[in-house]
C-alpha cells in the first residue's frame, strides 16, 4: 500500500476503483475485531454497569450510571483522535494499526475485572474509562483499516460490518450475559474476552504496511492542536457529516443507556427479568439490522450513492424512537426496536463508506476517522448529562422518570441529523 491508496473529494485517483479486494479472510477478522469491541463496550453500557450501579447505590443508581458513562465518554472522545494521530505517525516494525489493536486488547483485559470488583463510584469510573480506551483504540484501528485496505467503490461490506459491530456485539454479548446471569463476574469478563481475542486475531492477520520516518510529516504546534479539529469552513462536507452523525447517535445513546431503567420503571420488569428482556429486544433490533445492512451496502456500492441511504435510515430511526415514546407494553416496545433496527442497519451499512469518501487529509486517515468517531462517542457523555433534566420534566410519584421526553428528544435529534446530510459534497 502506498500513500496514494487513499483519496479525498478534491483529489481522487480514479485508479482506486481498480483495486482488488484484500486477500481472503481480512473482512472476517475485521468484522470479528469490530464486533468484539462493540460487545466489550455495549454489554456494560446496556446491562452490567446498571447492575453494578444498583449494587453500589440502589437509591441513586441512575445517577451513578450517568456519572460513569459521562466521564468515560469524555475520556474516549479525547482519546480517539489522539490515538488516530499517533497511529498515522507510527514507524514501528509492527506497522501503524497493529499497535492500536494490541493496546486495545490489553486495556479491555484490564478494565473488565476491575469493573466487577468495583465497590465504589470512583473505581467503577476508572474501570469503565480503561475499557472505553481499549474499545476506542480498536475502533480507530478498524475504521482506519477500512480506508487503508479497500477501494472507495468496495467499502460497502466493510462499512456494514464495522457499522453492525455495535448491534451484533450487543446481541451476542447479551445472549452470553443471559446464559451466565447467575454470575456477574462472567457477565463482565466474557464480552471483554471476546473483544480481546478479536483484536489480537486482526492484529495477526492484518497486512499492515510499515512507514519510514521520511514519510512522516513534521508535526507543528498547530498540527498538534489540530488533532481535535477539522476546519469546517475549509472542509464543510466533513463538518456536516460530523454533526449529522452526532445527532443520530444521540438518539441511539438515549435508547442504549436507559433501556434497562425504562423496562424496570416504565414497563414493570424486575431486575432479575431485565437481562432477558433486553436480550430479546436487542435480538429483534439486530436481526432487522443484519437483514437490511448487507442489502443496503451492496446496493449503495452498485449505484455509487450513499446520501439517500443515510437520510432514509435516520428518518426510519426517528420513527422507531417515536414508537418507543408511546409504548405502553413490551410487545409494542419490540415493534419499536424492530423499526430502529431497520434504520440502524441501513445507516451503519453506508455511513462509514460515506465518511471515507470525504476525508480531508490522506496522510492522517486515522486521525480524521478518530475525529469523526467523536460524533458517535460524544453522545455517550451528552445523553447522561441531559437525561436527568429530561427525565425530571413533569415527574411525579406515579411516574418518577419521564422517559417519553428523553426518547422524543432523541427522535428530533435524528430528524435534524438526516437533514444535515443534504449539503454534503464529495459523496453522492
Amino acid at each position: 500500500m502506498t500513500a496514494s491508496r487513499t483519496s479525498t473529494p478534491d483529489d481522487v485517483d480514479t485508479s482506486l476503483q481498480e483495486w482488488p479486494n484484500p486477500r481472503g479472510g481480512l473482512l472476517f477478522f475485521l468484522g470479528f475485531a469490530a464486533i468484539g469491541a462493540g460487545m466489550a463496550q455495549l454489554v456494560p453500557a446496556v446491562l452490567t454497569l446498571s447492575l453494578k450501579a444498583d449494587q453500589i447505590d440502589h437509591r441513586n443508581a441512575t445517577t451513578v450510571l450517568s456519572i460513569v458513562m459521562a466521564v468515560s465518554g469524555i475520556v474516549a472522545l479525547i482519546a480517539s483522535p489522539v490515538l488516530g494521530r499517533v497511529s498515522d505517525r507510527l514507524t514501528s516494525r509492527l506497522g501503524r494499526r497493529r499497535p492500536l489493536l494490541l493496546l486495545g486488547a490489553v486495556l479491555m483485559a484490564v478494565g473488565a475485572p476491575v469493573g466487577f470488583a468495583a465497590d465504589a463510584l470512583g473505581i467503577l469510573i476508572l474501570s469503565n474509562v480503561v475499557t472505553f480506551l481499549g474499545v476506542a483504540a480498536v475502533t480507530v484501528a478498524c475504521t482506519a483499516v477500512l480506508a487503508d485496505q479497500y477501494a472507495p467503490g468496495r467499502r460497502g461490506p466493510a462499512s456494514a460490518l464495522i457499522g453492525l459491530s455495535l448491534p451484533v456485539g450487543a446481541v451476542v454479548g447479551l445472549f452470553i450475559a443471559q446464559a451466565v446471569a447467575f454470575s456477574l463476574l462472567l457477565q463482565f469478563l466474557i464480552p471483554a474476552a471476546v473483544g480481546v481475542v478479536g483484536a489480537v486475531l486482526l492484529a495477526v492477520r492484518l497486512p499492515d504496511r510499515r512507514i519510514t520516518r521520511a514519510e512522516v510529516q513534521r508535526l507543528s504546534a498547530r498540527d498538534f492542536f489540530g488533532t481535535f479539529w477539522v476546519n469546517p469552513v475549509r472542509h464543510p462536507s466533513f463538518g456536516w457529516a460530523w454533526w449529522s452523525r452526532l445527532l443520530i447517535f444521540f438518539g441511539i445513546a438515549a435508547v442504549q443507556a436507559y433501556q434497562a431503567f425504562y423496562l424496570i420503571l416504565g414497563l414493570g420488569f424486575s431486575p432479575a427479568q431485565v437481562s432477558g428482556a433486553i436480550f430479546l429486544s436487542t435480538l429483534v433490533l439486530t436481526v432487522m439490522a443484519m437483514i437490511f445492512a448487507p442489502i443496503a451496502s451492496k446496493v449503495s456500492d452498485r449505484i455509487a450513492r450513499r446520501k439517500p441511504f443515510v437520510i432514509a435510515a435516520a428518518l426510519i430511526f426517528a420513527v422507531g424512537l417515536v414508537i418507543v415514546t408511546f409504548a405502553t407494553s413490551y410487545p409494542v416496545f419490540l415493534v419499536a426496536m424492530a423499526v430502529i433496527g431497520l434504520g440502524q442497519g441501513v445507516y451503519m451499512a453506508v455511513d462509514l463508506a460515506l465518511v471515507s469518501e470525504i476525508l480531508p487529509d490522506r496522510h492522517n486517515i486515522a486521525k480524521d476517522m478518530g475525529i469523526m468517531g467523536l460524533a458517535s462517542t460524544l453522545p455517550a457523555s451528552i445523553v447522561p448529562a441531559v437525561a436527568p433534566v429530561l427525565l425530571a420534566i413533569g415527574a411525579s410519584a406515579a411516574h418518577p422518570q419521564n422517559f417519553p421526553a428523553l426518547f422524543l428528544t432523541g427522535a428530533v435529534a435524528g430528524l435534524i441529523g438526516a437533514a444535515l446530510i443534504l449539503p454534503i459534497r464529495g459523496a453522492k
